[in-house]
């Protein structure tokens, strides 16, 4: 997998880069069709309180998938942004298996009215 990160408004240290590409590298086991992630970590200190933001931006075959959140400590924003790609991932292949039993149930289904 291809992993960009984009800092913006924010220092990318060592320790921030490892602890993404750990968490990256979890999704990956959970699902080897990701391609390239490119992610984009965003410190806003336009309000009251200074906020980090992270997006992230996974591509598979077929439909991209895309995550956000907003926290006040940086890894806990990167944790729950990946808490939401785990989980989209799954419904994802979940989807994906479903749909092949579906069609391999609705085929056997015919060659029994064939018969």
């Amino acid at each position: 997998m291809h992993i960009h990160l984009s800092p913006r408004h924010l220092a990318l240290t060592g320790a921030i880069n490892s602890y993404v590409v750990n968490k990256l590298a979890h999704l990956d086991n959970q699902s080897d069709r990701i391609i390239a992630a490119h992610v984009v970590l965003m410190h806003d200190e336009s309000k009251k309180k200074s906020n980090y933001v992270v997006k992230i931006h996974l591509a598979v075959p077929g439909p991209d998938i895309h995550a956000e959140d907003r926290e006040t400590d940086l890894y806990a924003a990167i944790d729950l942004v990946m808490d939401k790609l785990a989980r989209q991932l799954r419904k994802r292949k979940t989807r994906l298996v479903t749909g092949k039993k579906h069609k391999a149930q609705k085929a056997t289904e015919r060659r029994k009215r064939g018969l």
